[in-house]
């Protein structure tokens, strides 16, 4: 082996190489097909310069030497040579403005596309005067940039469809530090913008809040009242029993105390079974917040300026949209906004036609299924920050549901933080001193009559179940059917008999489950202690009913979809107080 790289010139011509030169010029012929003018360069002995133009040494540079490499041949080349570079496109984004600003961030950037060459920075102009329609390789300071007549079409059409970037572009493009694979150059004003949005700071608790807030909950109603502040939605994305109402009620009072509510209302839609509930948390927490109820037939939409908040359900949302829309908004809080998840139905699209200055979503579960679930949620509560759907399913939900892709997903959570905060019960960080759940399977035996009955029911729907051959689409469905009928016959059996025969015997002992239910419910009865029971049936809510009042001379409560707003308040009031 050689030291020292020898010129092929006189390995061609002196004898001290003679014995190497077969084997030297076989390998050569490989590479005659890569290297252009190789063969007349050996021909000659070597005294025919090898000399490439620019057009020709560009791809022999770009593309063959990256062959010559792959075939484990040494190419040396001096330094500016080694590291060429490619323009690309960015964006530089700046503040319109300088200093803090309560205006919404969107509305305070302003955008500069610009071509990026390695670590300098240029505009538009300033590169379209360094290639003066060259292409190909060209020097640039002390390296080459390398522009391919495609790329500069790619780079120029780029600019041309892309002369204005949209408010949630910029922002979107702020936050996650690119924008169409574009690297983003943020000025520093846009750095304490960005910084003023999602640094943490806690906002002193309203005066008139009747509850010592917890540490992370005090930082849940500061987020949701700064970005409120500052013109930004929020998606509060707690785990249940955490207290997302809470937290949005100190800051409903925080509005109330700055009188916010003097000219403006806030808006609370919630699924009708919570309506009471988020009645009565603000007469429990905040007293000095006039709530109403806008539900039933004697509702009164006139009457709203006599209230600071009013409380509706989805339901009501969707039929007295147009009536909603005439309110003077603040806010407008979603409860249980995965009701919300599905943007083409007309409840979704009644509860977004509502204005109101800022939208605060609540939900312990934002993404249930898909990605589009939570599109949606922060549609609501930002509209128009995740593009369309098609655009947010083409960046993000194809790419994180399809590939996995982690660095999409971390994107996604970089754009979305400062809107979306999620907490978990989980978490000792969050909070320590709540108890386990503890879950305790208790197993029934079936009676005599359930077994034979179980039996019976069980033969039967097979029969008829094997009797149908899957040989159509529609077949398959009946045969899907079947099993579905079946399946419900047998849990009814086993709840009660009579649950699944109609036959009217209010027996408790011919259900296994039921006995096991006295065994338990016999202590904490005597005890006096109170206990919630859930059934999916309701003709079985009724059987309860009627065993319980029968063995323990007493009524139990029963709270169900078809009560009114009156009868469900009664019943959480007397549950809680009497029962």
């Amino acid at each position: 082996m050689w030291e020292e790289p020898v010129p092929l010139t006189e390995v061609l011509n002196l004898n001290e190489y003679a014995h190497r030169r077969f084997e030297i010029l076989q390998s050569l012929t490989q590479l005659s097909s890569f290297i252009p003018g190789l063969d007349a360069f050996i021909n000659s002995g070597g005294k025919k310069e090898l000399m490439m133009d620019t057009q020709t040494f560009s791809p022999f540079l770009m593309q063959m030497i990256p062959a010559i490499q792959l075939l484990d041949i040494s190419v040396l080349l001096p330094k500016s040579l080694q590291q060429i570079l490619k323009p690309k496109p960015s964006v530089k984004l700046k503040a319109k403005t300088s200093g803090k600003s309560y205006l919404r961030l969107d509305k305070l950037l302003d955008f500069e596309w610009q071509v990026a060459v390695g670590d300098t920075i240029m505009d538009e102009a300033e590169f379209r005067k360094l290639l003066q329609k060259s292409e190909g390789l060209i020097r640039f300071k002390t390296q080459y940039i390398y522009v391919e007549k495609q790329d500069l079409e790619k780079l120029y059409k780029h600019f041309s469809q892309s002369k204005e970037l949209s408010s949630a572009q910029m922002l979107r493009a702020a936050l996650s530090g690119e924008y169409g694979g574009a690297k983003i150059f943020i000025d520093e004003e846009v750095q304490k913008l960005i910084k003023e949005l999602t640094e943490f700071k806690e906002i002193p608790v309203p005066k008139g809040l009747v509850a010592q807030l917890r540490p992370y909950q005090r930082r849940g109603f500061s987020w949701v009242y700064r970005n409120a502040r500052i013109g930004f939605g929020s998606v509060l994305a707690d785990d249940m029993g955490l207290g997302k109402t809470i937290q949005v009620i100190a800051a409903v009072l925080k509005f109330k105390e700055e009188g916010i509510l003097a000219d403006q209302k806030i808006l609370v839609i919630a699924p009708t079974g919570l309506l009471t509930n988020w009645q009565a948390e603000f007469q429990k927490f905040a007293p000095g917040i006039n709530v109403e109820i806008y539900h039933g037939p004697q509702r009164d939409f006139k009457k709203l300026n006599d209230y600071d908040v009013l409380i509706t359900s989805y339901g009501i949302a969707r039929s007295d949209a147009s009536i909603l829309k005439k309110g003077n908004w603040h806010a407008v809080v979603i409860d249980e906004a995965q009701n919300i998840k599905n943007q083409n139905t007309a409840q979704t699209k009644a509860v977004k036609s509502i204005k109101s200055d800022n939208f605060i979503a609540l939900s312990g579960t934002p993404v249930e299924n898909r990605l589009s679930e939570l599109w949606s949620i922060m549609d609501y509560s930002n509209r128009g920050f995740l593009g369309s759907l098609k655009e947010f399913t083409e960046t993000y939900g194809n790419p994180i549901e399809q590939l996995n892709d982690r660095e999409t997903a971390d994107k996604l959570k970089r754009v979305t933080a400062p809107f979306l905060m999620r907490r978990l019960k989980s978490d000792k960080s969050i909070i320590s001193d709540l108890p386990e759940k503890i879950e305790i399977d208790s197993f029934a035996n079936l009676t005599k009559e359930q077994a034979g009955l179980y039996e019976k029911t069980l033969e039967k729907a097979m029969d008829e179940i094997e009797g149908i051959t899957p040989a159509n689409q529609k077949s398959l469905f009946v045969r899907q059917g079947l099993v579905l009928q079946m399946i419900l016959a047998l849990k009814q059996i086993c709840n009660h008999p009579t649950q699944f025969l109609k036959n009217g015997k209010m027996d408790s002992s011919l259900s296994g489950k039921t006995e096991l239910l006295f065994d338990k419910l016999d202590s904490i009865i005597e005890s006096r202690e109170k206990v919630l029971l859930f059934t999916q049936f309701t003709e079985m809510a009724g059987l309860l009913q009627h065993f319980i009042a029968e063995r323990y001379n007493l009524e139990p409560l029963y709270y169900h979809g078809g009560s009114s707003i009156k009868q469900r308040q009664e019943t959480i009031h007397r549950f809680q107080n009497n029962h």
